[in-house]
């Protein structure tokens, strides 16, 4: 079969050399964005008076048709022209006759595909910040409801000190507002056009950029054509910014497979979101919170990938970038997903607040609240963690906790202790109390809550 390029060649490749060097089992995903770009591209071409009237007319006409095709999933594409760009020319081609092949002027696969993926990106970072923001909804939803459930907090995985479950569960919501920051903040890298750089060097026609710029709704061209054409920092930053979501949608994840688990029964999920074992009749298996956390691993491998093609490629476009895109497509599937999946799983899940207040109660987190006590009666925090520590001992010899202490035990340790020590040990109080700016203190989380919404309106 005839490329669409081969004028220059004698020989035509064989079936497995074209088959290896084809993108458009993967591309084609890029065929809305690339008949988009084709359509603007024809509309300067005849503002600029490279295409007349009804050449413009008939060869938008021709590409309005393929997108109604496209639309209606009723193209076939063929390995024989290697990619989307060279499929649509040819289906354009076959709409119109040779006037299709008028189109490509002034333009060259490697503005194209590089305009192709900045469209693409576009949409899909818009669609992921709004997922975020989905997600951070039902996170307040979530600590709207459980201000007062008290609940551990860990440091190494060992019980540190009581804490409110909505101040857990906010901690995940500031996350998630960096990280869609970071997506916002990189649509101005994503919103260039490189239309128009050609090959590599510009071209000799007389165009306009800034046109096709502004109807593919992009604020601004890359100022330099060899870098329009060669440079993926775009989708590096995009790989980048995912990897950071997972990474921490992956922390949750495990905190959510502990925290249903017969060691800690925190929470059960909803059937939805787990499975069963084939073999064990009684199992309930976090499934998904396990396969987000697997797949974490799957988009650092897509940003280290590309980090690897890019590192010692020359200026400018070199064929390696033709593996810039599986990564892509891949993260945004698996970002998208993993965000929608972890929004039901919350919305859907069950706390167990009984089990987490009982579980403040059987353990020393509320030391810290000691020696708080007795540092606020003028005793230095040192001499006041020393005399904490010993406390701690005793009851772990005698089998109890430190509400389970008699008060004399409290006076021979210090002086300073009176009854209002056992107050002082209640999870809630400790947690009540804690009132600095930030803190797990009820009335702090009433705050953060009016904020993280502010940042939802």
């Amino acid at each position: 079969m005839k490329k669409l390029w081969g004028g220059r060649f004698q020989k035509t490749p064989e079936k497995w050399v074209d088959e290896f060097g084809a993108s458009i089992h993967f591309d084609k995903q890029l065929v809305k964005e690339d008949l988009t770009g084709s359509l603007a591209h024809a509309s300067m071409l005849n503002k600029c008076g490279i295409l007349d009237d009804e050449e413009a007319a008939a060869i938008k006409d021709g590409l309005n048709t393929l997108m109604k095709k496209a639309e209606a999933d009723e193209l076939e594409f063929s390995v024989d022209y290697e990619d989307i760009h060279l499929n649509l020319e040819k289906m354009l081609i076959d709409e119109i006759g040779p006037l299709g092949g008028k189109l490509h002027t002034a333009r060259s696969r490697n503005d194209q595909v590089a305009t192709d993926m900045h469209l693409y990106l576009n949409n899909q970072v818009e669609h992921i910040i709004e997922l975020i923001s989905s997600f951070q909804t039902v996170l307040v939803e979530k600590a709207e409801q459980h201000v007062e459930t008290i609940f551990p907090g860990y440091t190494h995985l060992q019980r540190a000190q009581p804490i409110s479950f909505a101040h857990h569960m906010l901690a995940y919501f500031w996350m998630l507002e960096r990280d869609k920051a970071r997506f916002q903040d990189s649509l101005k890298r994503i919103n260039v056009s490189p239309l128009g750089c050609g090959a590599l060097a510009g071209t000799t026609f007389p165009i306009d950029r800034e046109y096709t710029a502004e109807q593919l709704g992009f604020d601004h061209i890359y100022e330099n054509s060899l870098d329009g054409v060669s440079d993926r920092d775009f989708i590096l930053e995009f790989l980048s910014n995912s990897s950071l979501v997972m990474m921490h949608l992956s922390r949750f994840c495990e905190e959510i497979i502990l925290w249903c688990s017969q060691e800690f029964k925190f929470i059960e999920l909803d059937d939805t979101y787990a499975t069963g074992s084939s073999m064990i009749p009684q199992k309930k298996n976090p499934d998904m919170a396990e396969l987000i956390r697997g797949k974490t691993g799957r988009v650092y491998g897509n940003l280290m990938g590309l980090l690897t093609i890019m590192k010692g490629l020359p200026l400018t476009y070199n064929k390696d970038l033709q593996e810039d895109k599986e990564g892509m497509f891949d993260t945004v599937k698996t970002i998208a997903g993993s965000l929608q999946i972890f929004t039901g799983m919350i919305q859907t899940m069950t706390v167990n607040e009984d089990v987490m207040k009982k579980a403040t109660k059987e353990d020393f987190s509320n030391a810290t609240e000691v020696a708080d006590y007795l540092a606020k009666k003028g005793m230095p925090f040192r001499e006041a963690h020393e005399i904490v520590g010993k406390l701690v001992y005793t009851c772990i010899q005698k089998g109890i906790y430190l509400s389970d202490l008699p008060f004399e035990t409290f006076t021979e340790a210090s002086e300073l202790f009176e009854q209002d020590i056992y107050t002082v040990l209640d999870p809630y109080v400790a947690v009540e109390k804690r009132t600095s700016a930030g803190g797990t203190g009820f009335k702090q989380i009433q705050l953060a809550l009016e904020k993280a919404k502010a940042c939802l309106a």
